[in-house]
């Protein structure tokens, strides 16, 4: 159990989660930083939805803070205490129109992938994208949108089973600039990831994911959450609620702070040349000698 109570600070928040992992931990320091109140931990790996709720109606607290997809999953059927989320990949797969259960997801906004993509790759005119649309279609209908209004153009074909993957790859050989992996667990498995990252050496085709563990392993480049920030962003929704605001009026929110990983040897292999203000704001993976990249005109 963690407490963390000022003199003047008495409300409770019980925070669910399946397991401890450092982004859970940053994500509760960045809460914690927004949101002076008690917080206990209940951890829940092992036990059923039922189970979960029992000794959540049994410790009665003001607020649930669910942690993590499978802590949500669990506490959804709470219905008379308020809930905030944080870390969860697209909640909108989880959620069905709950009155009390707001929250922070770990969704960035695809206007903001594209434009730093097409910040490296000017020239971009269409990006491949493949996605189950009953897992990520809510996310492909905003990435079109975005796409729009940048001038890019999504070519995008729906998977509805991995082995289906690596075929539909290869029919975009030719037809794209570059590739756009999005959290879709149909589409991404070990084995895809690996012929993916293949046919980008091999054609020159550069992947923007959502995850620098990709770009370790060949990715160009991602863009992913700020686990402190999330928490902070969820403090300030608790702090909102804790003060008489009414959950339904506490909107559900992408993350505001984005994070940027970029692979330089990715980018040396494909001919890239990454702007020196990219490298100064990246978290820089497989760095070369800034001087082995041809420096961008400055006009």
């Amino acid at each position: 159990m963690l407490c963390y109570c000022s003199a003047g600070a008495c409300h409770e928040v019980l925070a669910v989660q399946s397991i401890s992992v450092k982004p859970y931990d940053e994500a509760i320091e960045g809460f914690k930083s927004a949101c002076d109140v008690k917080i206990n931990r209940l951890f829940t790996k092992g036990l059923e939805g039922a189970d979960v709720a029992r000794k959540i109606n049994r410790i009665k607290p003001e607020i649930v803070l669910a942690v993590g997809s499978d802590a949500l999953q669990q506490v959804k059927r709470i219905k008379n205490i308020p809930v905030v989320y944080l870390m969860v990949l697209n909640p909108q797969s989880i959620l069905s129109g709950e009155k009390n259960i707001t929250g922070v997801s770990m969704n960035i906004p695809q206007k903001t992938q594209l434009v730093a993509l097409f910040n490296t790759r000017p020239f971009i005119k269409n990006i491949g994208l493949l996605y189950d649309p009953e897992r990520t279609g809510h996310i492909v209908d905003e990435a079109k949108d975005a796409a729009g209004e940048i001038g890019i153009k999504l070519i995008t074909q729906e998977v509805h089973n991995s082995k289906e993957v690596t075929s539909l790859i290869m029919n975009m050989k030719g037809k794209i600039d570059a590739f756009w992996m999005v959290p879709d667990i149909t589409v991404i498995t070990p084995e895809t990831v690996e012929f993916l990252l293949l046919f980008s050496l091999n054609n020159g085709i550069p992947i923007l994911s959502f995850s620098k563990k990709y770009v370790e392993m060949g990715a160009l480049m991602s863009i992913g959450i700020d686990a402190f920030d999330i928490g902070m962003q969820a403090g300030e929704m608790c702090k909102n609620i804790l003060s008489g605001g009414d959950v339904m009026n506490v909107h559900m929110v992408d993350p505001r702070n984005a994070v940027i990983s970029v692979n330089l040897k990715t980018a040396k292999n494909l001919g890239i040349n990454i702007d020196k203000e990219t490298i100064k704001n990246a978290i820089i993976v497989n760095r070369k000698k800034i001087n082995e990249f041809k420096s961008p005109k400055i006009n």
